[in-house]
């Protein structure tokens, strides 16, 4: 009985022991990650002239620039109408750089730098748009087209994706331009015209036409993650996220070939039937979830601002990173971060109700995370549905995710000094784009890459992207020119 209790003895002080070591560990990891956040002097609010600024963006607005890859120049009236108002809008900029015309519709300016042997930079932006999701109209506030300027914000689509960004670079410039700035070293503005589909005809041209020309940037700023408020449990501060990387992009069609025939006579293979089995496979075998690269480097980077079990958790990925991954993989924007994504997005079949099609055909869109490719998530699919009877075929326009952007370099430390003297209540962090952007075409052409959109955003609204009653804060459109203000001194004054 002696010698039970003195093993029971031992194997409860074992465990103490061991629930003090790991708290230890636990503790040891929290307290010595510090804080990663550059300090910086405050800086004046730099005046800006908002009232017209907002009502500049708002005609911008109107002009329906919505892109269609099928149909390329069904926009190209409200392009050439965009061009004109981009040149009359802005005067002095539009003097002091050289304006060209790439690929039919995109803009590309030359602000040309004072020292020639210093490498130039690139501003990037958009000007089409997606259109209105049918029958979705009437639930808009404000009609989406109309630019309406109201109760604090500018209304419509395209007031944040991505005329916005667009437009306040152009505001910052112009001011600077008055002022009689001349960078220091060329400033690229290229604006392409086709990035909801893809950007093959603009952005992809724009960067083979500098890579002809010899031109190797250093850095392009493209939209991205924005600066985003009460998203991240644990982190009681704005959290201003520097896009490191971004997915790639790849979309599979599926086709299911069967013989065709008479309803009442069915096999036991249909096309349709082979369809929504190997689709409901994709869906429920979807591809591995991963803390890597941006994402792991974004955690390890806000730990130390964090409270709570929060700070515990993500200074300790090591223990709990199954936890967060489960976490994770209940909310469709944080799963994403961590999953190359599987969605289901056109099916076609049929065209009547007593005839077996001959075939059944499927789009599924896959986001990649950096480290899978095209290669990789096709085999997967074919692995997946395992049927020879379905073909699959890739999309035009899909690309690997592009190289990962690293923290080091002057440019990163430039742009992330700029955040933090615009927004000096944020903290700053690097991060993974899950969408593609126009960047992704200058990957042979530029050292750094950055997608960061410098406006704040809730949950409430992310919704608004690529949805309803699209808008953008008139105080937050100021901060955007404030911002490309102070970037432009920063990194080339």
């Amino acid at each position: 009985m002696r010698r039970l209790l003195r093993i029971i003895r031992n194997v409860v002080l074992l465990i103490v022991a061991g629930v003090l070591v790991l708290a230890g560990v636990l503790l040891f990891n929290v307290l010595t990650r510090a804080s990663r956040q550059v300090q910086v002097a405050a800086i004046p609010r730099a005046t800006v002239d908002t009232e017209g600024a907002a009502k500049r963006l708002s005609e911008a607005i109107r002009f329906q620039t919505i892109s269609n890859f099928l149909n390329p120049e069904q926009d190209a009236d409200a392009l050439h109408g965009l061009e004109t108002h981009i040149s009359q809008s802005f005067p002095a900029f539009d003097a002091a750089a050289t304006r060209e015309v790439i690929g039919g519709h995109s803009l590309l300016y030359t602000w040309e730098g004072s020292d020639p042997k210093a490498q130039p930079i690139a501003l990037l932006a958009h000007q089409d748009v997606v259109p209105i999701a049918p029958g979705t109209e009437k639930d808009w506030q404000q009609k989406p087209f109309d630019g309406v300027v109201a109760d604090g914000f500018i209304w419509g689509r395209g007031s944040w994706d991505d005329k916005g960004n667009l437009y306040s670079m152009l505001e910052a410039a112009e001011q600077m331009a008055k002022d009689g700035f001349r960078p220091k070293r060329t400033i690229y503005f290229a604006f392409g015209h086709d990035e909801e589909v893809a950007g093959t005809r603009g952005a992809k041209v724009i960067a083979a036409t500098l890579k002809a020309r010899g031109v190797h940037l250093d850095f392009v700023l493209d939209e991205g993650l924005l600066i985003a408020e009460g998203m991240m449990k644990g982190l009681h501060k704005p959290a201003a996220l520097i896009g490191l990387a971004e997915k790639g992009y790849a979309t599979l069609v599926l086709t299911a070939h069967a013989t065709p025939g008479h309803s009442s006579m069915p096999p036991r293979e249909t096309a349709i039937g082979m369809m929504s089995a190997a689709l409901a496979r994709l869906e429920d075998h979807r591809l591995p979830m991963h803390i890597r690269g941006a994402v792991a480097e974004m955690f390890d980077t806000l730990a130390p601002e964090m409270s709570g079990f929060s700070r515990v958790a993500l200074s300790n990925l090591w223990l709990f990173r199954p936890l967060l991954l489960r976490e994770f993989e209940k909310n469709g924007p944080s799963e994403a971060m961590v999953r190359t994504t599987t969605a289901l997005t056109i099916f076609n079949a049929g065209d009547k109700d007593n005839v077996l099609p001959g075939n059944a055909e499927a789009t599924v869109n896959f986001r990649l995370l950096p480290g899978d490719t095209q290669a990789s998530v096709t085999d997967h699919v074919r692995t997946t549905i395992d049927n020879d009877k379905i073909s699959i075929a890739p999309f035009p326009g899909n690309t690997d995710p592009p190289p990962v952007t690293g923290t080091a370099s002057k440019s990163y430390a430039a742009l992330n000094r700029t955040i933090r003297e615009v927004f000096p209540d944020v903290v700053v962090a690097p991060g993974l784009m899950v969408a593609a952007t126009d960047s992704r075409h200058y990957a042979g052409i530029a050292d750094n890459i950055f997608r960061f959109s410098p406006v704040r955003a809730n949950g409430e609204d992310l919704k608004r992207f690529h949805g309803t009653n699209e808008r953008l804060s008139i105080e937050g459109y100021a901060d955007m020119i404030r911002f490309y203000r102070r970037l432009i001194e920063n990194t080339a004054g």
